[in-house]
């Protein structure tokens, strides 16, 4: 069972209250802003509504009544954000995802996860969800969603819910009925395959890839893609995306690679755990028995996992690439961060966890624990394009915060202790989540 302890009775009653934004105080606190600076012991952070109002190093005056955390002893950084999921797909009823969908949000609240981005799905299905989400009609992350991938025909990601585009300006009449859907983000894909254990496939041509960009950008849709190698990673850059959705992992980057990276500012979304975790399972299922894992997942899933997938997975030819390939992408991302490039924190994956291991494979490349808080909020806040309200503890922005037991700036495992967590102002009942495992 995972214990949430809270520093007084105060907090404790507030818990139980219903989680609505009101005014609050989180005194004496230190505070890992996720800007990148060190820590600020002894802060104290008012929030109004659902918005930070003010941020001190020292103490704040507030009536008698304003509700208070007390902060001594814990650590507060941004909400995390996922800049990569695809969430479940499960069917919605009027107001809420089916029930292994709710459990999957609700994994992501529990393990600090404020906001994420789905990159590619059902569009009835994902476009749904993040309506109820802004609506308050479930207990979720904040979504943001591309709904259909748009691709080339015979693509990588041209399944269902696809728009396909060979040539233009045909295509012109499907993409403005994506766009009207009302993507966060478009997401398109620039990959032939034709390495691992993948056979070839059609490619998105990138002129085409250059229009596209142009047209959706021009109405205001912020634009990412799907790379894997090095040149197809420079095509799209060149092409003007204004992300990028994986790793290079195909092999080494050149030394220009991560200086270029430097030079656009272009995020990149690490998902380093999507290849991992075939092997880490295959190799290491009981990290499933981590406190994380098991409030997020269910006992039969967890068996399932152990049981089955993780034998399908060892028999997989593409599990051995992925463990090989997985320290060279984690050495290309490492690379692109010394130099100053833009990372942001994505898993490819739908549990909030994953965001954890993802987390400890970015300090196991070589990636200081500061600078990883700073890639799982602030930097990930600039992928989804929504650093004016999050990303960052600062007066004026929403208020979406994780409360620690231990110093993440330490050792980035003091992360996965969590005391508290806030969105929009609100402390998140941990009772009231439709987790699918136990507390």
């Amino acid at each position: 069972m995972i214990l949430r302890t809270f520093a007084t009775a105060v907090l404790v009653a507030f818990l139980a209250a219903p989680s609505f934004a009101q005014t609050l105080l989180i005194e004496n606190v230190t505070l890992i802003d996720g800007r990148g600076g060190a820590p600020t012991p002894g802060a104290s952070i008012l929030i109004d509504d659902e918005r930070i109002k003010a941020v001190s190093s020292d103490t704040i005056a507030v009536a008698e009544d304003v509700q208070r955390i007390k902060g001594a002893g814990k650590y507060l950084t941004p909400g995390f954000i996922d800049t990569h999921v695809h969430l479940r797909r499960e069917t919605i009823d009027e107001n809420n995802a089916g029930r292994a969908g709710r459990s999957a949000l609700a994994s992501f609240l529990y393990s600090g996860v404020t906001s994420i981005y789905d990159a590619g799905n059902r569009p009835d299905h994902i476009l749904k969800l993040r309506d109820n989400e802004r609506a308050g009609k479930i207990r979720s992350p904040r979504i943001f969603a591309t709904g259909g991938i748009v691709t080339y025909p015979g693509s990588h990601g041209g399944g269902p819910g696809a728009t396909l585009v060979d040539s233009w300006p045909e295509a012109i009449p499907e993409v403005d009925e994506h766009i009207a859907k009302k993507p966060d983000i478009v997401k398109f894909t620039l990959e032939e395959r034709g390495w691992g254990a993948r056979p070839l496939i059609p490619m998105l041509p990138v002129d085409l890839l250059q229009r596209l960009v142009e047209y959706y950008n021009d109405r205001g849709v912020r634009t990412t893609a799907h790379t894997s190698s090095e040149l197809r990673a420079r095509q799209a850059i060149f092409a003007g995306v204004d992300t990028l959705t994986h790793p290079v992992i195909q092999g080494p980057v050149s030394d220009a690679f991560p200086k270029l990276m430097a030079a656009k500012k272009i995020p990149m979304s690490t998902t380093l755990t999507i290849g991992e975790n075939y092997a880490r399972l295959a190799e290491h299922p009981e990290y499933l028995d981590q406190p994380l894992y098991r409030a997020s997942l269910s006992v039969s899933e967890i068996d399932h996992l152990k049981n089955i997938v993780a034998k399908e997975f060892s028999e997989r030819s593409w599990t051995w690439w992925m463990k090989i390939m997985t320290p060279i992408a984690q050495e290309n991302l490492r690379k692109i961060h010394d130099a100053g490039g833009i990372l942001a924190l994505g898993t490819d994956q739908t549990i909030g966890p994953a965001a954890h291991r993802e987390m400890e494979l970015l300090a196991d490349a070589g990636i200081a624990p500061i600078d990883i808080i700073t890639i799982a909020t602030k930097n990930s806040a600039l992928f989804i394009g929504i650093e004016d309200d999050l990303g960052t503890i600062e007066v004026g922005k929403l208020a979406d915060m994780v409360l620690l037991d231990a110093d993440p700036t330490i050792d980035i495992n003091n992360a996965k202790k969590i005391s508290a967590v806030i969105k929009n102002g609100a402390v998140v009942d941990f009772a009231e989540l439709p987790l699918a495992g136990s507390q």
